[in-house]
């Protein structure tokens, strides 16, 4: 599980594959100066609910990986977030899609 610190104020854990992912897309927008929402759904523990968050490019952000290797990264999945986040909606996640054969993944 990695976390994702967001402003110094709000934290939350994802799987650090889905996190490698997510900060490839939010690292795209941030340096092209694009701000966006952010949502997911929290955990039963903390209620069950949902948050969204504004990502602004001058936010500080923390992307913490507890495993010691980097995943391999889906273009296709990054494509399909990258599509969310430059929607009216925001990004949010959604399931990762097979790998496409014109999509080598990169590790």
């Amino acid at each position: 599980m990695g976390r994702l610190t967001y402003d110094g104020t709000i934290a939350v854990d994802f799987d650090d594959r889905v996190l490698a992912h997510l900060q490839l897309v939010i690292g795209n927008k941030m340096r092209r100066g694009e701000s966006f929402h952010f949502s997911w759904r929290d955990e039963a523990s903390i209620g069950d609910g949902r948050t969204i968050i504004w990502i602004h490019p001058r936010v500080s952000m923390v992307y913490k990986f507890f495993g010691g290797r980097s995943p391999a990264i889906n273009r296709a999945w990054v494509d399909d977030l990258m599509a969310t986040a430059n929607s009216a909606a925001g990004l949010h996640l959604v399931p990762e899609p097979p790998h496409r054969p014109d999509s080598d993944e990169v590790t």
